[in-house]
């Protein structure tokens, strides 16, 4: 028989040719008219700010709320994915790739930065004082801590369940799902997919251009290379290719790869700091810190600073707000890209609050040692480089410290590390959202993505624009809140549905099974010490359990019931054999048994080959997954009756959710 070819691309052309256009025409818009495309986007921009504030703060805040109640509550146990999925990646790795992907590169900029800037101009307050300094934390912590990282896990939460447990195409369209049904695949759903890659491509392009500004102040320092537009745009290409490496190569290669690379420089550069800076009182600053940021959780939750109306909110928190909110279909789509398996109790408690630690670890550290090195250590000169430019705070920063220009190396490596991993997993993330739903894309249309977000950074760093995309980027942040807000309810209902299943099935009294007076004692026991190869299995299916799906299906079908049996040729070989009762529009009905192959235990094992230490079970498979129970060597009334107690229990679970 010849083999098949692979296909040549996987693209969803609606979507491929439709956003591909509209980004061209957006960019040679920004970039042939630079200072009109800025003036207009930022007026929409400050229009938003100014009148919608409200929306955002209590948006984000019932999105923080609802994580948090959906992680600790009875759905918590729920698996994004069947019953019986593991998680594709190690904790550590998943760790890795979500802290690269979601913050690394702002922590970098930023780390330094925000709190010297809170310290020397708080919101309330005198400038400089010690108040102001615990206010500078709090405020950094505010903004980089539950908050945004709520944002990314409800997005990520809905994709994944639907995506994972409801077998929908993991795109941005399949949050809309609970409200708008089939039809995701049509038009809307088109221009979903279409506004999320937009977002993305804009959201990237822009701090990889403002990215090239800061490794270039990082290469200044340590070299004396120029600041200029042609280092920067040198600097996009070389970023972009090694980006465009990483992407080729895959997620469980080079992407995660280069994400474990991230995390130990990030911690090798936080130690290096903590030992050569004022080790002693950063511990105890990263205490209080903490306990003041939980202590003021609520209250900075819901400030709008109604009171004492003042433009730092809009400058700040707002800002930020809407950022997150505008990169949340990029940094949530990856999310839930690495995410299968894992309950949701794990997948709440490992991106909402796992890297939230390290991140208020790496403020603490680089921004209580600066507050200290201009409060007490004669730093007056950093809070001025700070304020001027703070693409060259870091490097300003690490002045201070012995072994200054090993640390800025670390750094520029660090930087330069962080936008590859944020451009290789963005252009993964755009290849998926304008592809079928057919797995593995060619590495054709990674590439293609990839180059295009350095092409679209590259060209608005030479001719301008770059603050004029931004500045579109965080507008589509309204609507996209209320549609997340909308699809949040939607997710909640689905959970409801998925958690009145499973107690409905742990608490319904079944009839005693069928056919027990036909297996004595002895084969009982047999089947439990027994460890079947595969093709006894597979005769057991082919022999008993295909007659036993057969029987039941022909007796619904008597009834009026519309049932059928999988007897295709890989069903009764390959042994999967399944039975399926159609229930119109409530949840049909399906029973599958498959081979799964298991180590044997070790007093069974009497030589070291790797087929023979193996056996094999008959597992049953529903609609939600494995069972984690063996039929093999069952008799056909014991299997018909196991059928038949199962079909019983999803009868009950629609009763019940007919309520």
């Amino acid at each position: 028989m010849a083999s098949q070819k692979k296909p040549t691309h996987t693209i969803n052309p609606p979507v491929f040719i439709g956003s591909a256009v509209l980004i061209m025409l957006l960019v040679g818009y920004a970039a042939l008219f630079p200072a009109q495309s800025e003036v207009q986007f930022s007026a929409i921009q400050n229009s938003i700010m100014a009148n919608a504030s409200w929306f955002y703060i209590a948006a984000v805040a019932v999105i923080l709320i609802g994580v948090v109640c959906i992680g600790l509550s009875r759905y918590g146990d729920i698996k994004l994915g069947p019953d019986h999925s593991e998680p594709d990646f190690s904790f550590g790795s998943w760790f890795a790739m979500l802290f690269s992907a979601g913050m690394g590169v702002g922590l970098m900029f930023f780390g330094v930065g925000e709190p010297v800037m809170h310290f020397l101009a708080p919101p309330v307050g005198s400038p400089g004082s010690i108040d102001a300094a615990k206010e500078a934390m709090g405020i950094t912590f505010f903004h980089w801590g539950f908050h945004a990282w709520a944002i990314y896990a409800v997005v990520a939460l809905i994709l994944a369940y639907f995506g994972y447990r409801h077998n929908l195409p993991l795109t941005l369209r399949s949050a809309l799902y609970p409200l708008i049904g089939d039809r995701i695949y049509g038009a809307v759903g088109h221009s979903v997919d279409i506004f999320a890659i937009l977002g993305t491509t804009f959201g990237v392009a822009t701090a990889l251009g403002y990215g090239a500004l800061q490794v270039n102040s990082g290469l200044h320092y340590l070299f004396g290379i120029p600041v200029d537009t042609v280092v920067q745009g040198i600097l996009i290409v070389v970023i972009t290719g090694l980006a465009t490496l990483s992407v080729a190569s895959g997620l469980d290669k080079g992407i995660r790869r280069l994400s474990e690379l991230n995390l130990l420089l990030a911690l090798m550069l936080i130690i290096m700091v903590v030992a050569l800076g004022p080790t002693t009182l950063l511990f105890q600053m990263f205490v209080q810190n903490i306990g003041g940021y939980l202590s003021e959780l609520v209250d900075k939750t819901f400030n709008l600073y109604a009171y004492k109306p003042t433009d730092w909110l809009g400058g700040w928190t707002l800002f930020y707000w809407a950022w997150w909110l505008s990169w949340s279909p990029f940094v949530g789509m990856f999310i839930a890209r690495i995410s299968r398996g894992r309950t949701i109790r794990e997948f709440v408690g490992g991106v909402l609050f796992v890297p939230s630690a390290l991140t208020f670890l790496w403020m603490t550290v680089f921004g209580n040692t600066s507050i200290d090195l201009i409060m007490n250590q004669g730093g007056g000169e950093l809070g001025q480089i700070v304020q001027s430019d703070v693409s060259l705070a870091l490097f300003k920063f690490l002045e201070y410290f012995p072994f200054s220009n090993i640390l800025s190396g670390l750094a520029v490596v660090m930087v330069v590390v962080f936008f590859v991993t944020s451009s290789d997993s963005s252009a993964m993330v755009i290849d998926l959202l304008a592809s079928k739903d057919e797995g593995t894309t060619p590495v054709w249309q990674r590439v293609f993505w990839s180059c295009l977000i350095g092409l679209v950074a590259l060209v608005l760093m030479l001719v301008g624009g770059l603050k004029a995309l931004q500045s579109a980027t965080i507008a589509t942040a309204l609507p996209f809140s209320v549609i997340l807000l909308i699809s949040g309810w939607g997710l909640l209902k689905a959970l409801a549905v998925d958690a009145a299943k499973r107690e409905s099935m742990s608490q319904i009294t079944l009839a005693p099974r069928l056919g027990q007076k036909h297996s004595s004692w002895q084969n009982r026991l047999y089947n439990v010490v027994n460890f079947p190869e595969r093709k006894s299995v597979t005769h057991f299916m082919r022999q008993t359990v295909v007659p036993a799906m057969e029987a039941v299906a022909r007796e619904l079908q008597e009834q009026g019931v519309r049932a059928s049996v999988d007897v295709t040729e890989d069903a009764r070989v390959g042994g999967k054999p399944a039975l399926q009762v159609s229930h119109g529009d409530e949840q049909d009905f399906l029973y599958r048994v498959k081979p799964r192959a298991f180590m044997q235990p070790s007093f069974v094992v009497d030589d070291e080959d790797d087929d023979e230490s193996k056996y094999y079970r008959a597992e049953v498979f529903l609609g939600e997954g494995g069972q984690d129970y063996d039929i093999m060597g069952w008799t056909k009334e014991q299997v018909i009756g196991d059928i038949i107690d199962q079909y019983e229990k999803h009868m009950h679970f629609l009763h019940r959710v007919r309520d």
